[in-house]
């Protein structure tokens, strides 16, 4: 990979990075519900979950995904249900007062957020068929495909960690002034709702043949 391509490549990544979807939803959710330092262990599982994106693409089995409708299925219906699942629960989740400690309810566990994190990428074909359709775009099959891949996994995992921890935090920083359980309610409502909207437009994504 040269070095013109690579710089064109980081710039296309940070607009994927810091496109709304449900990657960036899910980090304002956990910076709401736990502040920054607690909720920002999201993003180390959205991060894994894009190279675990891009290791599928990579060893081949996007093209499955790309080409066979029930495998697409499978995989799309699987991360709506998740979708839905977690904004349900978000809407129904407890609207005691903020605090820097509790983020407006029961904290969850670091492992809790980072696997939350893998699985909202990881479930998503959507994001599967778009790397498929953007990456190979930056690869030189001429040159050893190990490591153009490490740097594309590289700079997505750096522009991903930036876009997140702005997502994070703003939704932290927000978090301060949300005190009331009225505002915990109404932004636990809200957010719910977001997620299961991104369920339901999932759901709508239909793969281009």
């Amino acid at each position: 990979m040269t070095l013109s391509t690579w710089l064109t490549f980081m710039l296309a990544s940070w607009a994927i990075s810091f496109s709304p979807g449900a990657g960036a939803l899910s980090a304002m959710t956990s910076g709401l519900r736990h502040g920054f330092a607690r909720g920002y262990w999201n993003t180390a599982g959205l991060i894994l979950g894009i190279l675990f994106q891009l290791a599928v693409v990579g060893i081949g089995l996007g093209t499955l995904l790309a080409t066979s409708e029930t495998a697409f299925a499978v995989v799309k219906y699987l991360g709506v249900a998740y979708l839905v699942y977690l904004g349900w629960r978000q809407f129904r989740a407890d609207a005691a007062p903020v605090t820097l400690e509790n983020g407006g309810g029961a904290l969850e566990s670091r492992r809790s957020l980072i696997l939350r994190g893998f699985l909202i990428n990881a479930s998503n074909p959507k994001g599967t068929v778009f790397l498929l359709a953007v990456v190979p775009q930056f690869i030189d099959a001429a040159h050893p495909l190990v490591p153009q891949y490490a740097a594309i996994a590289a700079t997505m995992a750096m522009t991903d960690t930036v876009a997140m921890a702005f997502y994070t935090l703003l939704a932290a920083k927000v978090l301060r002034l949300m005190r009331s359980p009225v505002h915990i309610r109404w932004m636990n409502r809200a957010f719910g709702t977001l997620f299961m909207a991104a369920g339901l437009l999932l759901a709508c994504f239909r793969r281009t043949n």
